[in-house]
């Protein structure tokens, strides 16, 4: 494998890089296969603003590390009123 140097980054590295930093972006589809719920379950939830999500070009999209967050914060939430 050849990496090239550039600016004292190879540039294989610096992809990877760039690609664990940045979050994911998923359609819809692919939100609701990663949630484990049906897809209009998850159009239901948009709608109402209950998930971070937003459009690109009319096509709902939302935030893989925004999704994380958002079931981190539901699961807290319901221990918290236990």
């Amino acid at each position: 494998m050849i990496f090239l140097i550039i600016g004292g980054f190879m540039e294989g590295e610096g992809i990877k890089k760039m690609k664990s930093s940045r979050s994911q972006i998923m359609t819809t589809k692919e939100a609701a296969k990663y949630l484990g719920i049906h897809l209009i379950t998850l159009y239901r939830l948009i709608k109402k603003g209950e998930i971070p999500s937003f459009r690109i070009g009319g096509l709902w999209r939302l935030k893989k590390d925004l999704l994380d967050a958002w079931i981190l914060n539901r699961i807290n939430n319901k221990i918290q009123k236990k």
